[in-house]
């Protein structure tokens, strides 16, 4: 069984090409933060950008999928913002138009103010927390579970907007290996038939055994992925 099964449209992922943050090796993971200019994409990562756009391409060719049945939905950041904007520019699709949204729900997970502006090395604290207890929450941040609830309020939106598209996913590290955690557990559901079946399938897999696995589901910077 694959996504189709339970989903109205067909989605690829992509995670922000590398951006100033990850080029100083710096945590910025608040909504606060993580829109200032100062923290967009870095040259190399303009240069990801515009690659995973022209294979976002090249694998809309392939699968004879009009430009117009696209929808780009991107975190506000600004290292998403930057990333979706060069791939509209890549598609030819007006970054202002009605093809491109921005949803603040698949924005980057706030890892909290212990790790704000800190080294990335630190991320592996957090992570080796997750893989004991993924609803325990990094000292005022997000945890898996709390990341798990607004992707599925996210997905519920992109479900009600848009029917038969194409839609690419422009988010972050950790939002998108959540995500592709919980589908893949959800695709294994069996039938829902009631009007909130998605949500029914993504509260049935948020459970530790599932969640603690998400590091298994890592892009890199500027990696792009079909969810099938």
């Amino acid at each position: 069984m694959g996504y189709e099964s339970f989903l109205k449209n067909r989605y690829w992922i992509l995670r922000h090409g590398k951006s100033i943050p990850n080029q100083c090796g710096l945590i910025v993971s608040s909504l606060e933060n993580g829109i200032l200019e100062e923290y967009q994409l870095a040259s190399d990562g303009v240069l990801q950008a515009r690659l995973a756009g022209q294979s976002f391409l090249k694998d809309l060719k392939e699968n004879e999928i009009d430009i117009q049945n696209v929808r780009i939905c991107y975190s506000p950041f600004s290292r998403t913002r930057h990333t979706a904007k060069v791939v509209a520019s890549v598609l030819d699709i007006p970054f202002e138009g009605p093809q491109c949204k921005a949803i603040e729900d698949i924005r980057e997970r706030f890892f909290g103010p212990s790790f704000e502006l800190k080294s990335h090395d630190k991320y592996h604290e957090i992570w080796s927390l997750d893989e004991k207890d993924p609803f325990m929450q990094p000292s005022g941040g997000e945890s898996v579970a709390d990341v798990v609830t607004r992707l599925t309020r996210a997905l519920t939106v992109m479900e009600s907007e848009f029917e038969g598209c194409t839609l690419l996913v422009v988010s972050h590290g950790d939002p998108l290996q959540i995500l592709q955690t919980v589908l893949n557990a959800a695709k294994e559901q069996g039938q829902q038939t009631d009007e909130n079946g998605l949500i029914s399938r993504m509260e049935a897999v948020k459970v530790p055994d599932v969640l603690s696995q998400h590091r298994k589901f890592a892009l890199n910077t500027g990696e792009l992925r079909q969810l099938v």
